[in-house]
C-alpha cells in the first residue's frame, strides 16, 4: 500500500475521492474565468441601471463597489473549500466533506433552488425582451429558441462551450468599449445638458447614510450571484493550482470593474437627477445611450443585452446546474438517471432534465420575474451561508488550521454579511424557500428509509486516499 499525497499546492486527483474520471478535462484557468464572467454578465448593469439608481440616490458605483467588498468574503471561502475538494458538485461537496454529508445534501438542495431557476428567470426575462423587439410574437416561441440553442450547445461538449463562451464574451467586451467611447465623448464634449466629470456617483457625502449603505449592500450582493458557478467545472479543469479559486476571485474583480466603470460614465450621463420615473427606469441606460450618441445605437445595445442573458448567460447557468444534478446523482441523493454521461463526457440526462424544466417554469412563472429573482436569491444566499460554516469547521475543527485569517476572520465576515442579506430578503422567497427545504427534508427522508448513504464520506474525504501500487 502506498500513501497518494499531492503537493499542497496541486489540486488532488478526483481518483483521490473515489471517483472516476467521467468529464472531458480540458477546462484551462483562462476558460473558467471566462466562463465566470459570460456567467456574471459584464453588461448586467444595463438592465437594472435605473432601478438602482433611484434606490441608491444616483450612486450606482458605489453600490457595485460594495458588492466587490462584501462578496469577495464569500469568493476566498468558496476558494477555501475548491482548493480541498476540486469536485463538480459545488458547495454540496463542499459542506457535505467539510462537515457532514447529510448537511452537504441540504446545501446542495438549496443550491439547486438557485440553480433550477437560474435558466427560468433569465429565459423570461429575454423572453419578455424579444416581445418589446417583434411585437405580435409569442413568448412561449423565444423561450424554446432559447432553451433549444443553449441545451444543443452543452450537449455538444465542453469544447463547444468554451467556444460559445468566448465568442459572448468577446461581443459584451466590444459594446463596453462602444458604451465607454460615447459616454467620454459626451461628457468631454459637454453636449448634455448638466453633464461633466464628477466624482460624485462613486460618494456623495451629502446622501450617504447607513440606511443607504444598508439597502445598497442588499442590491450589490445579489448583483454578483454567478461567480460561484465556476466551482461546478471544477472536474474539467485541466489547471493543477486551485484553478476555480483563482478564476472566481479573478472574475469577481474584473467583473465588478466594469460594473463601476460602466455605471460612473452612465451616472454622469444622468447629469445628477434625483431619480429616473417608474415608466422609464427600466430602459433608463438605453436611453442614455441614445441621448449621447444621439444614433440608433440605443437598438443595438438593447438587442446585445437580449442576447447576453438569453444565451450566453442562460447557457453558462444551464451548464453550471446539470454539473450539479450529476454530482448530486453521482452520491446517490437524486435519481441515478441523472449521472448518466453522453459520448462528448457531457452530463447528458441532467442537462435534458434542466432544459425539460426550464421550458415547464417559463411558462408557469411568465410575468412574474420578481418572484423567480427572490427564490433564486434565498438558494443561493442559504448556500453562502452553509459555506461560510464549511469552512470554520473544516480548516479550524477538524484540520486544527492557524490560518486564523482566511479560516475565522473571512468566512466570519463572510456569514454576517450574507446572513443580514438573507434575513432582509423579500417575504415570498423566505416562505418560497422554506417550502422548498420542506420538500428537501422529505427527500432526505425518503433516501434515509432507503437506506442511501453519500459515499465517500467526510471523513474519507479528509485524507489523501490510500490506493494499491
Amino acid at each position: 500500500m502506498v500513501d497518494i499525497k499531492p503537493d499542497e499546492g496541486h489540486q488532488r486527483s478526483l481518483e483521490s475521492f473515489g471517483y472516476k474520471q467521467e468529464l472531458h478535462r480540458s477546462v484551462s484557468t483562462f476558460d473558467l474565468l471566462v466562463y465566470g464572467l459570460v456567467f456574471m454578465v459584464p453588461i448586467a448593469p444595463w438592465a437594472i441601471f435605473g432601478t438602482v439608481y433611484n434606490s441608491s440616490s444616483g450612486m450606482v458605483p458605489l453600490v457595485y463597489a460594495i458588492g466587490l467588498v462584501a462578496m469577495l468574503f464569500t469568493a476566498l471561502a468558496y476558494s477555501q473549500m475548491a482548493k480541498s475538494f476540486p469536485l463538480a458538485g459545488s458547495v454540496f461537496s463542499y459542506v457535505g466533506r467539510g462537515i457532514h454529508p447529510g448537511v452537504g445534501f441540504f446545501a446542495g438542495w438549496v443550491m439547486l433552488l438557485d440553480y433550477l431557476l437560474i435558466p427560468t428567470l433569465l429565459y423570461v426575462f429575454a423572453a419578455e425582451s424579444m416581445i418589446g423587439l417583434f411585437p405580435g410574437t409569442q413568448r412561449w416561441m423565444w423561450a424554446v429558441l432559447f432553451v433549444l440553442v443553449n441545451t444543443v450547445i452543452n450537449l455538444l461538449g465542453v469544447d463547444t462551450l468554451k467556444i460559445a463562451n468566448r465568442v459572448f464574451l468577446a461581443i459584451q467586451l466590444v459594446f463596453v468599449v462602444i458604451f465607454v467611447v460615447i459616454a467620454v465623448r459626451a461628457i468631454s464634449g459637454a453636449t448634455l445638458p448638466d453633464v461633466g466629470w464628477s466624482t460624485t456617483p462613486l460618494w456623495n457625502p451629502e446622501l450617504v447614510s447607513a440606511p443607504l449603505l444598508a439597502a445598497a449592500l442588499s442590491i450589490a450582493v445579489l448583483s454578483f450571484l454567478g461567480f460561484d458557478g465556476i466551482a461546478t467545472m471544477s472536474e474539467e479543469s485541466t489547471g493543477t493550482r486551485n484553478p476555480a479559486g483563482r478564476a472566481m476571485i479573478g472574475a469577481l474583480f474584473i467583473v465588478a470593474f466594469l460594473f463601476i466603470l460602466q455605471t460612473w460614465l452612465a451616472s454622469l450621463l444622468a447629469g445628477g437627477r434625483e431619480a429616473f420615473d417608474d415608466s422609464e427606469a427600466g430602459n433608463a441606460f438605453f436611453n442614455l445611450v441614445q441621448a449621447a450618441s444621439s444614433t440608433g445605437w440605443m437598438d443595438a445595445f438593447f438587442v446585445v443585452n437580449v442576447l447576453a442573458v438569453g444565451f450566453a448567460n442562460a447557457m453558462a447557468a444551464q451548464a453550471a446546474t446539470s454539473r450539479l444534478l450529476f454530482s448530486m446523482s453521482r452520491d446517490r441523493q437524486l435519481p441515478h438517471f441523472l449521472s448518466k454521461i453522453s459520448a462528448r463526457q457531457v452530463p447528458l440526462a441532467a442537462l435534458l432534465t434542466v432544459s425539460a424544466l426550464s421550458l415547464v417554469l417559463v411558462l408557469f412563472f411568465v410575468g412574474q420575474i420578481g418572484l423567480i429573482s427572490s427564490l433564486v436569491n434565498f438558494g443561493a444566499l442559504t448556500a453562502f451561508c452553509l459555506l461560510h460554516l464549511s469552512v470554520l469547521w473544516f480548516y479550524l475543527v477538524r484540520k486544527k488550521s492557524k490560518n486564523y485569517l482566511l479560516h475565522l476572520v473571512v468566512p466570519t465576515l463572510g456569514f454576517v454579511i450574507i446572513g443580514y442579506v438573507l434575513f432582509n430578503a423579500d417575504s415570498l422567497a423566505k416562505i418560497g424557500g422554506v417550502t422548498w427545504l420542506v420538500l428537501g427534508a422529505i427527500v432526505f427522508a425518503i433516501n434515509r428509509f432507503r437506506g442511501v448513504r453519500t459515499e465517500p464520506s467526510a471523513d474519507h474525504a479528509a485524507e489523501p486516499t490510500r490506493v494499491q501500487p
